[in-house]
């Protein structure tokens, strides 16, 4: 049975996703915590109501080496098979992901490598693009180029704003992120020479690393 950290800075509409699918799904797994760095967090809510065990590490005035510190103290208490980055909004220091490499994943809402950082919608729209997405990845200390687990394509139409797009695109990270996190969770990932492969099922079915948005 593995643990599961999650990390939040907000609602968790993804660390609450991963929850429920651990459960419905069976996975050989527990989400053991919910950390956040902000005490008004408003998925640490979600997760007291199902009985798992949260945390605050406040990030304000901090640098962040001793933040990263701080947080990494309170993970080991519930001695982590893997973390998961849940609109976690701090950028983590080299020292930080070098401790949790290989178990430390996060999702971006683009098609990494294109446009990683922030306003990857607007960046898109300006850019022309016909198609957006979204990127499971292992954490390193480079921000959002880790090595990628699973990405998912949504198409601009029309009309499209950041705000839409963002819209159309969350439920689709609802889908792919739990399905990432199964992956690692039944040791189906290998990661070599910066890849990520999936081995197939128990009954042999390959894993597709890809998910097609509506109307894709």
């Amino acid at each position: 049975m593995k643990n599961i950290v999650i990390l939040i800075s907000g609602r968790g509409s993804n660390m609450q996703a991963i929850v429920r699918a651990c459960s419905t799904e069976g996975w050989p797994a527990r989400v053991a915590a919910i950390i956040a760095n902000r005490a008004d967090a408003e998925g640490l809510a979600f997760a007291q109501e199902n009985g798992i065990a949260t945390a605050v590490v406040p990030s304000v005035g901090k640098s962040r080496e001793v933040f990263d510190a701080e947080l990494a103290a309170e993970i080991d208490r519930h001695h982590p098979d893997l973390i998961v980055l849940a609109g976690f909004m701090r950028i983590l220091t080299p020292e930080f992901t070098e401790r949790y490499a290989g178990r430390l994943i996060n999702i971006h809402p683009s098609l990494l490598p294109a446009f990683p950082g922030l306003q990857t919608h607007a960046r898109a729209l300006d850019a022309g693009c016909k198609v957006v997405g979204v990127t499971v990845h292992f954490v390193t200390a480079e921000l959002d180029h880790g090595p990628y687990v699973l990405q998912a394509v949504v198409p601009v139409r029309a009309g499209d704003t950041p705000q839409t797009l963002a819209e159309r695109i969350l439920p689709v990270e609802h889908v792919i992120y739990p399905r990432a996190v199964r992956w690692f969770v039944e040791d189906r990932l290998v990661v070599a020479d910066g890849r990520v492969t999936v081995t197939p099922d128990a009954d042999g079915t390959p894993a597709s690393q890809w998910f097609f948005g509506e109307d894709a």
